[in-house]
């Protein structure tokens, strides 16, 4: 899916005067006004900056060097640490996504923390686009992901895995990935594909 000409004009607009979140002039204000209060979050100050927009950029690269060796098959037999490692590459991915159009990373780290269906869904509310019902449900699932790792501290997860496999999760975070790769204009990193066969070796 290719970034709308209009988005990327608003996006530009954001990086020459910074927009309170609850008056950006687009189908954002009322969706973000929306989740301010269902969460009961401060409303997020979007300023777009180069400082952000390379926050970003490591993000993503984070999220596709994370998701490299799952994607490659390293944990195909253990659905936990499956959702797990999804689950961190989701939010990293997520939030390069948010830090893009102004997201303060202080914002994204008191508000967002660990919760993949919060994120998913103000990234959805500023113009990201992936309306996937497989993905809205593994987020649900997801969230908080650190319940699906540190099994010697907390035990087996009090809740299923909504019966998502490994074969499942890994297509549904790789268009997840690609659809902020979409968004953002970032590449994948350089020597990806190298580190899947070593992840696998």
């Amino acid at each position: 899916m290719l970034v709308s000409k209009s988005r990327r004009a608003l996006l530009r607009g954001l990086t020459i005067a910074p927009v309170a979140a609850s008056t950006i002039a687009s189908p954002w204000t009322k969706a973000l006004s929306s989740l301010h209060k269902r969460y009961d979050d401060e409303p997020a100050m979007l300023v777009r900056s180069r400082a952000g927009r390379a926050l970003s950029r490591d993000r993503y690269d984070s999220a596709e060097i994370a998701f490299a060796p799952v994607e490659a098959g390293f944990f195909a037999r253990d659905v936990r640490v499956t959702l797990h490692q999804a689950g961190a590459v989701a939010k990293l991915g997520l939030c390069a996504h948010l830090l893009d159009i102004g997201f303060p990373d202080d914002w994204n780290a008191t508000h967002i923390r660990q919760d993949i269906a919060k994120a998913l869904a103000y990234a959805n509310a500023s113009g990201f686009g992936h309306d996937c019902p497989d993905m809205a449900r593994l987020a649900v699932i997801l969230s908080p992901y650190w319940k699906w790792g540190y099994p010697h501290l907390i035990g087996d997860p009090p809740m299923d895995d909504g019966g998502f496999t490994p074969d499942r999760v890994r297509p549904l975070v790789r268009a997840l990935l690609d659809r902020v790769a979409d968004g953002t204009g970032h590449p994948r990193p350089q020597g990806i594909e190298r580190r899947q066969r070593e992840a696998l070796s």
